[in-house]
C-alpha cells in the first residue's frame, strides 16, 4: 500500500498539500482523526488527547496541563483516576500510525517519518523554505498580520520540534530523515502535490 509521511514547518502548507495529496492518490487523509482514535482506544476525553497532540498544543501549555492533576488536588477538587502520562498517549498515537499505514495513507506530522522509518515503499517528505518566505505564506493561508503570523510560526516550529526531540531525540528538520525536501515556497502547493504524488509511485514500485 502506498504511505506518505509528510513533515512541514509552518506555512509550508502541510494542511493544504497533505488532503489534496491524499485525494490525488485516493488514499485517506490522517491527521485530526489521529487524537480522535487515540481518545476512543484509551476511553479518555478528547481533550486530554488534543492536549497531548503533537499538531495542537505549544510546550508550555502542556507542561501546565502536565501539573493540572496536583492543581486540581490543592483546589480541592478529585483528579481523575488513572491519569495516564505522555508516554502512555504517544505509544497509542504510534499504534494508530502503524495500523493506518498498513492500509495506505497520507500521514501529516507526528512524527511519522521516524515511528514508519522501516515501513517498506513509505514516502518520507519534508515541507520547508526560508523563514521569511513561510512566514508570507502563512500570513496569506490564514489571513492574518505579520505579528500574529510571526507567533504562530514561533510556537508552531518549537511545539513540533520539541515533541520529535523529546520523544526521538532527533532534529525534526534533518534531511536525513526524509526521501524528499521540497521547499514549497517557491513551488505551487499543486505543484508539490504533483511531485510528491511521482516520488510515491515510485517508491512503492521501485521497478516503475
Amino acid at each position: 500500500m502506498t504511505v506518505v509521511t509528510l513533515s512541514a514547518s509552518y506555512g509550508a502548507g502541510g494542511s493544504q498539500v497533505g488532503p489534496r495529496l491524499a485525494e490525488r492518490l485516493g488514499l485517506p487523509f490522517i491527521d485530526r482523526a489521529i487524537p480522535t482514535a487515540v481518545a476512543e482506544r484509551l476511553a479518555v476525553p478528547l481533550a486530554d488527547a488534543l492536549a497531548h497532540d503533537e499538531a495542537v498544543r505549544s510546550v508550555l501549555e502542556r507542561l501546565l496541563l502536565r501539573f493540572a492533576p496536583a492543581a486540581q488536588t490543592f483546589a480541592g477538587a478529585t483528579p481523575a483516576p488513572d491519569v495516564l502520562d505522555e508516554r502512555s498517549y504517544l505509544r497509542c498515537t504510534e499504534e494508530i500510525i502503524r495500523e493506518r499505514a498498513a492500509r495506505g495513507c497520507v500521514i501529516l506530522g507526528r512524527a511519522a517519518a521516524i515511528v514508519l522509518r522501516d515501513e517498506p515503499g513509505a514516502l518520507h517528505v519534508r515541507l520547508d523554505g526560508p523563514a521569511e518566505r513561510r512566514l508570507a505564506q502563512g500570513m496569506a493561508g490564514e489571513g492574518i498580520d505579520r505579528e500574529t503570523a510571526e507567533r504562530h510560526m514561533r510556537d508552531s516550529d518549537r511545539a513540533r520540534e520539541t515533541y520529535v526531540q523529546q520523544f526521538y531525540g532527533a532534529d525534526a528538520r534533518d534531511a536525513s530523515l526524509y526521501h524528499l525536501v521540497i521547499d514549497s515556497t517557491v513551488l505551487s502547493l499543486d505543484a508539490c502535490v504533483e511531485l510528491i504524488a511521482v516520488a510515491a509511485a515510485a517508491r512503492a514500485d521501485p521497478a516503475s
